[in-house]
């Protein structure tokens, strides 16, 4: 059976999505991107900054299914610049002590021209 999940601690989902599904113990998230939950607007300048609020994102996603990042187990990375990827590291370091998996490539543009997007998946059991 699949559950979606929905809080209003992290952004609202801004096309036909949802922020994450839950699938046999197991959650799939939706990018995250720095956006304030409260405003919908963009959160920093700076790849450090605007990693920062996606890393809060993430977490009040965590938070609501009872977990932490050291549940996760895969992540997907999404720059605009690959010149971000040590100052972007060094933030994503801050939270993911537990090293999961990892994929982090650089794309052409993201929603609403941000530099970062981090997806997950986790165990919730």
């Amino acid at each position: 059976m699949m559950k979606v999940v929905s809080t209003d601690k992290a952004p609202a989902a801004i096309g036909p999505y949802s922020q994450a599904m839950v699938v046999n113990n197991m959650m799939f998230t939706s990018g995250q991107i720095p956006l304030d939950p409260a405003t919908g607007e963009v959160v920093g300048t700076t790849a450090a900054e605007q990693a920062e609020q996606v890393m809060k994102n993430i977490a009040a996603l965590l938070e609501d299914q009872n977990v932490t990042f050291a549940n996760v187990v895969k992540t997907t990375c999404f720059l605009a610049d690959m010149g971000d990827f040590a100052v972007f590291n060094e933030v994503y370091a801050k939270y993911f002590t537990g090293k999961p998996a990892r994929s982090c490539v650089a794309v052409k543009q993201l929603p609403k021209s941000v530099l970062c997007e981090v997806e997950l998946i986790v165990d919730l059991s």
